[in-house]
């Protein structure tokens, strides 16, 4: 029977031979392995060879020596330097992240809940404010309403802007804010427009809301707002017919100025908003003010124990609203009359 080729091989060697050259270490012995890295890092800087190519590579490859002349053993060429791995690309391409610490400063005033006025009910707040000025001696002519003919008594005008929830409408939509102002004799301060501002902090208060606002009407009451027939009047009237209250807006006149205002001032101006009127046709400009459209989220914010900074923004927002409504019925009456008298007296010369 033939022997088998690895026992052939392996007699072919003399038992006793001590100066062959020992084996290679396989490549899987545990005691051959370099000790593991540190890091993930140190593994890069370790186990990445950046081998030169093309010219460089030609250049520092070992000569391959000719045949028929006896050489002695090359010489190994030195190994190409290590480029030093870049720790921050190194950092995006593993995804990673410097985890300091949270150095994010805290918001201002994120403790400050501060409501202004007084709490007439629970989450029910009266912010009450004067404003001194000559009342009007005279009934007001509504002939710049296309209301020929009839008059108003100043005492009896209430203005009144509202602070909504969003402006959509809706049975969703509910007032968290009124503001009323009118003309009145201060026993102490005299004449002058008095504001009265319902502010509620919580869901639950707008019964109370609706309740004490209706206290401040009168049979002989005229409302004047600036849009609030299409806007303000029907989501109150929603929001006492949702509490089961009687509405007391309904049986109540209402001059609404912004259509006698887009009458007259139509093309005048880029727009017609309030703002605008006030800013160019009564020289008043407001500072720091916060736009309506930004109180929604304002008392939003605070209902979620946010800050009530912004909240009280609102407040003066709302507060400038109606003051401004009273200047921008004097003034309207105002012009009507100067446009009458001027007919008048260009039919007289007209004569």
């Amino acid at each position: 029977m033939a022997p088998e080729r690895g026992s052939a091989a392996a007699d072919t060697g003399a038992p006793g031979d001590t100066g062959s050259a020992p084996l290679p270490a396989a490549a899987n012995d545990a005691r051959a392995r370099a000790p593991a890295p540190a890091s993930v890092f140190g593994w890069v800087e370790q186990e990445i060879r950046h081998k030169p190519t093309g010219a460089a590579a030609r250049e520092t490859a070992p000569a391959v020596p000719a045949v028929s002349a006896p050489v002695s053993a090359p010489v190994p060429a030195p190994a190409p330097a290590l480029r030093k791995p870049e720790i921050g690309g190194l950092r995006r391409l593993l995804g990673l992240r410097d985890r300091g610490l949270n150095t994010a400063t805290p918001r201002a005033n994120a403790n400050d809940r501060h409501v202004p006025g007084e709490e007439i009910a629970p989450g029910l707040f009266l912010i009450e404010s004067f404003v001194a000025q000559a009342i009007p001696t005279e009934p007001l002519s509504l002939a710049f309403a296309k209301r020929d003919g009839e008059q108003v008594q100043p005492q009896d005008l209430l203005f009144f802007d509202t602070e909504t929830t969003g402006l959509a409408g809706g049975t969703g939509t509910r007032a968290f804010m009124i503001g009323a102002a009118d003309w009145h004799t201060h026993p102490e301060r005299g004449d002058g427009l008095r504001i009265r501002q319902l502010l509620m902090t919580t869901m639950a208060a707008e019964t109370a809301m609706l309740r004490e606002f209706a206290g401040w009407l009168q049979p002989s009451t005229v409302f004047s707002s600036y849009n609030g027939r299409c806007y303000d009047a029907p989501l109150l009237k929603t929001r006492y017919r949702l509490a089961r209250q009687r509405c007391p807006i309904t049986p109540l006149d209402h001059v609404d100025l912004l259509f006698p205002t887009r009458r007259r001032y139509r093309g005048t101006w880029e727009n017609c908003r309030l703002a605008t009127i006030e800013r160019q046709l009564l020289q008043i400009v407001r500072e720091d003010d916060l736009p309506g459209s930004e109180a929604p989220a304002a008392w939003l914010n605070y209902l979620r124990g946010g800050s009530a900074v912004n909240l009280r923004r609102v407040a003066e927002h709302n507060h400038q609203d109606v003051v401004t409504l009273a200047l921008l019925m004097r003034r309207l009456v105002a012009e009507e009359q100067r446009d009458r008298e001027t007919l008048a007296l260009q039919a007289i010369d007209a004569v």
